[in-house]
């Protein structure tokens, strides 16, 4: 499954899935560009392939910001049935793997 870019105006519609992950990045975010081959990789990878995996630019985009209590990029959220379940800032491949099999 791609990865799919949403904002704002489309972020409730989107979320409204049995498990979604959202990754909140910043266009001036070093760390946030170094994960996203990672995450697009991620996104193809059969053992998640019932997760919608989403892009959200945190700077323009402060309401889907707000409701996953984003602090620090690159920043990941799960939501499941479009309700916030957990977040996590992490640039390591390894425990993104593992916040996605729970």
């Amino acid at each position: 499954m791609a990865v799919n870019i949403s904002d704002d105006s489309k972020f409730q519609n989107d979320i409204q899935h049995p498990k979604v992950v959202v990754k909140y990045y910043a266009d001036w975010c070093g760390s946030c560009k170094l994960f996203a081959p990672k995450f697009r990789r991620l996104s193809d990878d059969e053992r998640f392939k019932d997760i919608v995996f989403l892009d959200v630019n945190a700077e323009h985009n402060p309401e889907a910001r707000k409701l996953a209590q984003v602090t620090t990029l690159p920043y990941f959220g799960l939501f499941e049935n479009g309700q916030f379940k957990e977040g996590m800032s992490t640039s390591k491949e390894d425990m993104f793997v593992e916040f996605l099999s729970k």
